[in-house]
């Protein structure tokens, strides 16, 4: 399926830079431009785009106001396009898929299409379940109850989980790819995420973030630790039914006896 795009931008040079960018992809169709936020709003309203790239500063209405203008619609997936990168705090709070600086580099907009097609997917795939399951409650009441009770209406278990968790740190945000992600430490409410060569303090529960992360690769071993399994390179057995798990970068994390069930999984 296509991706529906409005372009907007109060720099017709910018908008046609990133049309041309754009060509490369070719599931994107870009169906109207806007050079204002007023324009763009009606283009929005108009068209029920699947994305918009949004330049931030723009005369009158900036491309926040833009989004508030949007409430009483359902909101296309925003991409931020800047030449000032003291936005990008307010970029992800407004839950834009990326923010992007201008001038816009072939491979980061390739990476950002990427995310869009991710967020695209599980938003049609949630769109596909309801819709099923509103025609199974016309129709056939008794197989609906079934479809409800089985969760078929959930998202696909591959799309429903976090591949890019975004974390604040020092007035900054960093984009953790969740592969790279080796284990996670909980600190009280903060977590400390280690990918191997970094460490990174989110305010998060433990609780809340498992909820995020796939549970056939993240498992707790710990009460305070969760572990990338597929990072996992040797068991090492230790006393009491309790045993270490050795990490690609060396790091050994111990299993706790309430957690053994996950070193099942390395055993056959």
């Amino acid at each position: 399926m296509s991706i529906r795009t409005i372009l907007v931008d109060d720099e017709p040079l910018a908008t046609q830079g990133l049309s041309l960018r754009l060509e490369a992809h070719d599931d994107v169709e870009i169906v109207a431009t806007a050079a204002n936020g007023r324009e763009a709003i009606r283009a929005i309203k108009t068209h029920k785009p699947d994305l918009v790239f949004l330049d931030i500063q723009m005369p009158g209405f900036d491309g926040f106001s833009v989004i508030q203008g949007l409430m009483e619609v359902e909101p296309p997936l925003f991409v931020f396009v800047t030449a000032y990168g003291d936005h990008a705090l307010r970029a992800f709070e407004a839950h834009a898929v990326d923010y992007l600086m201008k001038p816009v580099e072939e491979d980061r907009l390739a990476g950002t299409m990427d995310r869009v097609r991710q967020r695209l997917a599980e938003k049609r795939g949630a769109g596909e379940a309801e819709r099923l399951k509103e025609a199974l409650v016309e129709h056939a009441p008794e197989a609906a109850e079934n479809f409800a009770e089985d969760g078929l209406n959930a998202e696909p278990a591959a799309n429903r989980f976090e591949r890019m968790i975004n974390i604040r740190d020092q007035g900054q945000i960093f984009r953790v790819d969740v592969d790279t992600i080796e284990r996670i430490d909980a600190a009280g409410d903060y977590m400390c995420i280690q990918t191997g060569d970094n460490t990174l303090i989110l305010r998060e529960t433990m609780k809340d973030l498992e909820k995020r992360l796939d549970p056939r690769r993240f498992q707790r071993v710990h009460r305070s630790t969760i572990v990338n399994l597929d990072l996992v390179k040797q068991v090492k057995p230790h006393t009491n039914g309790e045993c270490f798990l050795v990490l690609d970068s060396g790091a050994q994390v111990k299993v706790s006896r309430s957690y053994r069930d996950v070193v099942a999984r390395f055993v056959h």
